[in-house]
């Protein structure tokens, strides 16, 4: 499955992760995260490849467009029973979008 910019960024908000902790997580410069989350699709596969492995193993699960729904575009979800569920909808802002 391809993973798409606006998938890996929800992702990310989704469990309240920083650039930061992602890039210690993954070993990805915080400056290329960044740049990769400006885009609209990943230029380089291993990147995509490494930023999704490091978000399904905190729980995030990577639909497919169609996947449930032939209606719906690619979406995410957190895997059942999961420790941490992230922040909720509506606590997501600015302040933790880093």
């Amino acid at each position: 499955m391809m993973l798409t910019v606006s998938q890996f960024r929800a992702a990310r908000a989704m469990i309240g992760m920083t650039v930061e902790e992602l890039a210690t997580l993954t070993g990805i410069s915080s400056d290329d995260i960044r740049n990769a989350e400006k885009g609209e699709t990943f230029s380089d596969a291993l990147l995509a490849s490494r930023l999704q492995t490091a978000l399904e193993s905190r729980g995030i699960v990577f639909l497919a467009a169609g996947q449930e729904d032939v209606s719906i575009g690619p979406g995410i979800r957190l895997r059942s029973g999961t420790a941490d569920e992230g922040l909720r909808p509506e606590r997501l802002n600015a302040t933790n979008d880093d």
